[in-house]
């Protein structure tokens, strides 16, 4: 029994500490948790890589190891895949507003979009979820998870 709660607690303690190490070394950047076999969302990322100012945007697909730890981090479920997510410091955001934050930080006129926060959420969310949840259909899915080429590897959190 002490034996079992001992390796228990190390394991815990473990996963803790690489959760630690991965907030330490994401302070002031943004991290945006996406769907790894959308294709909507995997072109979405590569959008955003091309136009991400100051290299802020860090990435991590859902269905990462890494992407649950930060979501246990925030008592959320570590299955939970129905909206692109981002992480600011301490703060985490949702649906429009995750995508409104985004647009925010990127280059040319893409931050113009932040303005569409003046539109109530649940509206702006409705037609999140409405996109979301027909995104396979429209855009298909992909087999495996997107792999970025190697010189963007450092965007990727594994």
């Amino acid at each position: 029994m002490f034996r079992v709660n001992y390796w228990k607690f190390t394991f815990l303690s473990l996963v803790k500490k690489k959760v630690n190490n991965i907030s330490k070394t994401l302070k002031h950047k943004g991290v945006i948790l996406f769907d790894g076999y959308c294709n909507l969302c995997s072109w979405s990322v590569q959008f955003i890589i091309k136009r991400d100012k100051n290299d802020y945007f860090r990435f991590a697909s859902l269905q990462s190891t890494v992407s649950s730890q930060l979501l246990n981090q925030f008592d959320l479920p570590d299955n939970f895949d129905q909206s692109v997510v981002l992480i600011e410091d301490t703060s985490i955001y949702f649906k429009s507003d995750a995508a409104l934050r985004i647009a925010k930080k990127l280059r040319h006129l893409w931050p113009l979009l932040y303005l569409f926060r003046i539109v109530p959420r649940p509206l702006r969310d409705t037609m999140y979820s409405f996109i979301a949840n027909h995104r396979f259909k429209w855009f298909g899915k992909k087999d495996s998870c997107y792999m970025p080429n190697e010189d963007l590897s450092y965007k990727f959190l594994v």
